[in-house]
């Protein structure tokens, strides 16, 4: 989960429903916003290698059933990687093994929860013993909730750290051992644009987002001899399903939801003015794990459409 919601007005919400003009019975307003939507940027085309850059690698994505870390499994596998991925919704990850493989790629959905110290040893280890090891992980899973700070529960900082921070300090605790005995390998984390541009309600998810920086970074620095690479990147505003979660769009027909995020996107975002897709996202992750790119340790990088805050 890396969606910042608001990248280049943070005083502003993703409150499409509300503040986007898009009360539906509203005519003059969808008729507007229709307008709006068509004007927009459209995503680019993304194109995967046809080289199979990573023919015989194993990757390890942690959430993976949605959003960016379930287009970043199928990138992979595109590209010829053994994919083992990791979510909580089991229909979800059923779903996405079985597009895969469809696909003609290899893959394995294991559920597990990041959280629970166990459940992420055992990801790791059925990761190995199904495909033989473990060269890139992409530890992606995370959660956010919004809300000014002293409104959160113990509970609800508890939740958000161990997701977003904690899950990512145990899924590196066990992948690195296995790519120290491989002799090396790539380890990349999501962390978000919020990391230095924040918005007010996002305390507990800017905390956690911005520790993982830290994490890269040092962790970098103890691994770095030893053959593993490992980085981070920052994503922008995302067109996942997690953010329709919290712009409250969740049960929205698609139709509205592209008009209302088209209009937040043109108001909201400068550079391209729009929102990245899933995909997007996921080509640069597969850009940063790249065989050629040897030197790349220890840094955050942002990937945000130009809205002035990657």
């Amino acid at each position: 989960m890396t969606d910042d919601l608001s990248p280049s007005n943070p005083g502003r919400r993703l409150a499409i429903g509300a503040a986007g003009g898009l009360a539906v019975g509203a005519v003059a307003g969808l008729v507007g916003g229709v307008a709006v939507a068509a004007s927009a940027t459209p995503p680019a085309s993304v194109v995967i290698d046809g080289s199979r850059r990573f023919d015989g690698k194993v990757v390890l994505v942690t959430g993976g059933t949605s959003g960016i870390g379930r287009a970043t499994a199928m990138a992979f596998a595109l590209e010829g990687a053994k994919v083992a991925f990791c979510g909580r919704r089991e229909t979800l990850g059923t779903e996405v093994e079985g597009e895969i493989r469809e696909a003609g790629g290899e893959a394995l959905y294991i559920r597990a929860d990041v959280r629970e110290d166990d459940q992420v040893a055992a990801l790791v280890q059925q990761t190995v013993e199904a495909f033989g090891g473990l060269d890139i992980a992409f530890n992606n899973a995370g959660i956010t909730l919004e809300k000014p700070l002293h409104e959160f529960t113990a509970a609800e900082w508890d939740d958000m750290t161990d997701t977003n921070l904690r899950g990512v300090f145990l899924s590196m605790k066990y992948q690195i051992p296995v790519m120290l005995e491989r002799g090396g390998g790539t380890i990349l984390v999501t962390s978000s644009s919020v990391e230095h541009n924040t918005a007010p309600g996002r305390g507990i998810y800017t905390a956690s987002k911005r520790g993982l920086v830290g994490l890269v970074r040092s962790a970098a620095l103890d691994y770095a001899e030893q053959g593993i690479r490992i980085n981070a990147i920052a994503p922008g505003t995302t067109d996942t399903a997690l953010v329709r979660r919290v712009g409250g769009m969740e049960n929205a027909p698609d139709a509205v939801w592209a008009i209302g995020s088209a209009q937040w996107a043109q108001a909201n975002m400068a550079g391209i003015k729009r929102m990245a897709t899933a995909e997007e996202i996921a080509a640069f992750v597969v850009a940063m794990a790249s065989p050629g790119l040897t030197y790349l340790n220890g840094s955050v990088l942002g990937v945000d459409g130009g809205t002035g805050t990657g």
